[in-house]
Parts: structure tokens; C-alpha cells; sequence
């Protein structure tokens, strides 16, 4: 995590808190050394942030302190908690994970009338959450996406036929009860769309096509009402 970044989610952390937060708490939450959080905190106080506290007792951000408030209307707020909400039906831990602590965020960043809204909790998504794929990570897929990362797969078609492939990911589809993969597949010179539940092995490559993931992109999109989704 950069610095930068890392100075905004103490700050985040701290204005959430209900009570001292000590350092470890927060080197744990961020997975860094408590030694980085002691530099952090002694930055953001160089920068008249108002932290008090000390080491072995915790810290508090002084109240009057805060970030400018992102201006939702009550239906944007509403809209951005169903979809958090959402998040949390689809079977991916690692943005799951990312969806909880994007709504403390923004609860702690709205101005107070609507922070009821999110603590209120009166808007819920039900129903079946969609089974995580148990061989490959949605994590490494995502970021593979927006590294433009190419990646090997193995995969097993409907027909049970296995196949090797190297290929240029561009999106993950997530459905109520699947995921699909959809890329640029080296072996067919094609986009395919690869059923999460089938693939077999994923691992990253070391090798990259960047700056083409916009244009395979396109190409997907502008074929989608002569080529509704080809498998494999």
C-alpha cells in the first residue's frame, strides 16, 4: 500500500473509532509494521491533523477534524447500499471483504443526515450466495484484468474435453450462480468465455499485453448481438 494511501485509511480508521485504537490494531488491520504506523501518525500530526494519543494507549482523532463530505442524494445513497449490499451475494471473499469496509468509509464520509441511512440498515439483498470457484482465485483474476496480465489455464469444457490455454482476460461476468471468465484466447485466435467452475488451474504468466485490453474489450462488446457468448 503507498504511503499516501495508507495516511488516508488511519485517518478513516480513527474517525470510525469509537475509542482509542492502539497502533497494532491498525498495523494488523493494514498489514503493515507497527514502526510504519508510528511514522504515519507522527506525519499526519506534522500536517496538524489532530491525533492525540501515545504509544501502548492508543490513539483518538480530535472531534472537529473531517474530510469534505461526498454529496449523495438520499436515492444515491440508497442505490450505493443495495449495491454494496449485492456485493456480498456474489461469492467473491476478497471484494466482499473490500464492499464492508467501503461502506464503514463511506457512513463515516456522508454528512450526518444520511449516515443514518447506512446504520439504519433498511435496504438487504437475499437469496442463494453464488458457490466461490474452489480452483482458481477471483482475486488474481481482477487484477490480472487490470494489470493486462496473460494467464494459463486449464479447463474442461461441458463435453469434458481438457484443454491448455493461454489467455488475455478482459472481464469477469458475475452470474447469480456462476462466474464467467471472458478473454482473448490464444489457442482459438478468439474470444471465449470460460465458465469459473470448469477452469481446472489458473496461474499467472509473467507476461503481458498491455495497452490491447481496451481494444479486445470493443471487439467483445461490438460482438455481442451476432456472437451472444461463446464457450471455450
Amino acid at each position: 500500500m503507498r504511503k499516501a494511501a495508507r495516511l488516508f485509511e488511519i485517518i478513516q480508521i480513527l474517525r470510525l473509532a469509537r475509542k482509542p485504537v492502539t497502533a497494532a490494531a491498525i498495523a494488523e488491520t493494514l498489514e503493515v509494521t507497527m514502526r510504519s504506523i508510528y511514522r504515519d501518525i507522527a506525519a499526519l500530526q506534522a500536517m496538524r491533523v489532530p491525533i492525540e494519543g501515545e504509544r501502548g494507549i492508543g490513539y483518538v482523532l480530535r472531534s472537529g477534524f473531517d474530510l469534505p463530505p461526498l454529496m449523495f442524494s438520499i436515492e444515491e445513497t440508497e442505490a450505493v447500499m443495495l449495491g454494496l449490499a449485492l456485493i456480498e451475494r456474489a461469492g467473491d471473499p476478497e471484494l466482499t471483504q473490500a464492499s464492508r469496509r467501503a461502506g464503514a468509509k463511506l457512513a463515516g464520509a456522508v454528512p450526518q443526515p444520511l449516515r443514518q441511512l447506512f446504520s439504519s440498515r433498511t435496504l438487504h439483498a437475499w437469496g442463494d450466495i453464488a458457490p466461490t470457484p474452489e480452483r482458481i482465485d477471483l482475486g488474481l483474476v481482477r487484477r490480472a484484468i487490470r494489470d493486462e496480465e496473460k494467464l494459463d489455464l486449464d479447463y474442461r469444457d461441458e463435453q469434458g474435453r481438457q484443454t491448455q490455454r493461454t489467455i488475455r482476460p478482459l472481464a469477469l461476468i458475475y452470474y447469480s450462480q456462476a462466474f464467467a471468465l471472458v478473454a482473448w484466447c490464444e489457442l482459438r485466435q478468439a474470444i471465449r468465455n470460460f465458465r469459473a467452475d470448469r477452469a481446472l488451474s489458473l496461474k499467472p504468466t509473467g507476461h503481458y499485453f498491455r495497452h490491447e485490453g481496451d481494444r479486445l474489450r470493443e471487439l467483445w462488446i461490438s460482438g455481442w448481438q451476432t456472437n451472444p457468448g461463446q464457450t471455450g
